[in-house]
């Protein structure tokens, strides 16, 4: 079996990160979200994956390399323009081959794995599984229709209530679903959609069969979906301090704290991720925070947050708090002080507080 990643998207909702950046690349406790998809197909025992690239390819390519480092054999796919995710299968076909394999978007985040869905469809001898989880607002998601234990009709983010049944950004695939995207049109919006090549397997007669997911999914499209992942992940930390605490500071719960980590003067309230050579200074740094490398917390304060790589934020006085803050930003005072900060920074940003 084979494991095919889409990280083609152009990440329109978490702008203006994916301006200079691949959405895939946005950090998850310090870790890229398509890390995550990478290691969930490799728990799963699929270790042969194909990873389709647009025009953010030379970065995926950079983080993710041949894949060796996560134990996985990767085989890059370019896709001319986002097409749909049907178009993304469908140009996959000489990787995929004869095989079977699992459709997993490269920004979709699950916590527990896939390791029993991919068991479940093995031994079900399904031409198609589709993981479904109840949603709220399923307006803006493709849905499954179900009859009993039975899927009839999937429809792309229906106009009117027909189920709360949304798809999970991961699928797995017999090679039929090869001769049903080649049975579809272009949906209006111009693209090869997922959803229809799979009603076009119920019509002609296959198997599709699926499993509802319980536990945490999202769909990391926006900042808010990107801080509950974060959340999830740190939850499950346990402590590991390689870093410097000096004595005036206090590490409280979990806390990660990398190789050549310094923290002076400081208070750490787990769960918190503070990357290699990031300095703390005379700074709070609270519950759910990943802060990345190389980066500087001088005089301020942070909670419910992402900070990337290499930035600065100091003599900030008011308390940062769910804010996602690119790579190379600075975030400096300067008065008159507002109450509150909310803060959506693309990299190489420079902030000014008024």
């Amino acid at each position: 079996m084979k494991g095919l990643i889409l990280s083609g998207g152009k990440g329109t909702r978490l702008r203006p990160f994916t301006y200079t950046g691949a959405k895939q690349l946005v950090p998850v406790a310090n870790k890229p979200v398509l890390f995550y998809a990478i290691e969930d197909l490799v728990e799963a025992g699929i270790r042969d994956i194909g990873i389709v690239i647009g025009d953010t390819g030379d970065q995926i390519r950079a983080a993710v390399g041949d894949g060796s480092r996560l134990n996985a054999q990767v085989t890059y796919i370019p896709q001319e323009a986002p097409l749909g995710l049907a178009h993304g299968v469908k140009i996959a076909r000489g990787f995929i081959g004869a095989e079977s394999f699992v459709l997993f978007l490269g920004d979709n985040f699950i916590r527990d794995g896939i390791v029993s869905e991919v068991r479940h469809f093995a031994e079900r001898a399904l031409n198609c599984q589709i993981m479904l989880h109840r949603v709220e607002h399923p307006e803006n998601l493709g849905v499954a229709v179900l009859d009993g234990d039975r899927v009839v009709r999937l429809v792309e983010k229906p106009r009117e209530f027909i189920s709360n049944l949304a798809l999970v950004g991961i699928y797995m695939f017999d090679p039929h679903i090869f001769e049903a995207i080649e049975q579809i049109k272009p949906s209006p919006r111009g693209e090869l959609e997922i959803t229809d090549a799979i009603q076009q397997l119920l019509d002609m007669g296959y198997r599709v069969g699926h499993q509802i997911v319980k536990g945490h999914w999202i769909d990391t499209g926006k900042v808010s979906d990107m801080l509950d992942a974060n959340r999830l992940v740190l939850e499950t930390i346990e402590t590991l301090i390689e870093g410097a605490v000096d004595g005036g500071s206090k590490v409280i719960g979990g806390a990660i704290i990398e190789a050549g980590a310094q923290v002076i003067d400081s208070v750490i309230r787990g769960p918190v991720i503070i990357g290699a050579n990031t300095r703390i200074e005379r700074a709070f740094v609270g519950p759910f925070t990943a802060i990345g490398h190389d980066c500087l917390i001088t005089h301020a304060e942070i909670e419910n947050s992402i900070v990337m790589e290499n930035s600065q934020i100091k003599n900030v006085r008011d308390r940062i708090s769910d804010s996602l803050i690119g790579r190379f930003v600075e975030v400096s005072q300067s008065p008159p002080v507002p109450k509150t900060l909310r803060l959506m920074l693309g990299d190489h940003s420079q902030v000014g507080v008024l």
